[in-house]
């Protein structure tokens, strides 16, 4: 049994070959959120970051690549269903879905904990 506080895992994660890259991505994704700018930037980084990272980030890195580019596909359904009405609710879940995911992994990676599943769509 570990003693290890939050404290000390935030600490370990921070100074592990892969330093705070995923946060900053989290960070802004979280930006883009309100802006909608930074989350091309949040997705090359996520690119350039993944090799050599640890496995911890890796996960993350995979988790915020697929955010990036599910979000992107079901913005495109959402703007094309908009004309019969579903469109509003499909970019609204999306929205929610991207902050959801981008807080939810925020805190994996702070606790230093994996994503227990990178390739799900969901949450």
């Amino acid at each position: 049994m570990s003693d290890d506080t939050p404290l000390d895992r935030v600490s370990s994660v921070s100074g592990s070959s892969s330093g705070v890259m995923p946060t900053i991505v989290y960070v802004l994704y979280l930006v883009a959120a309100v802006t909608g700018v930074p989350y091309l930037i949040g997705l090359i980084v996520a690119y350039v970051s993944r090799d050599g990272a640890d496995e911890v980030a890796a996960t993350h890195y995979q988790y915020q690549i697929r955010t990036f580019w599910l979000g992107l596909l079901y913005l495109v359904v959402g703007v094309l269903t908009t004309p019969i009405g579903i469109g509003f609710v499909i970019c609204f879940f999306t929205w929610v879905w991207a902050i959801v995911r981008s807080f939810k992994g925020l805190v994996w990676y702070h606790e230093g904990v994996e994503v227990p599943n990178p390739k799900t769509l969901l949450w």
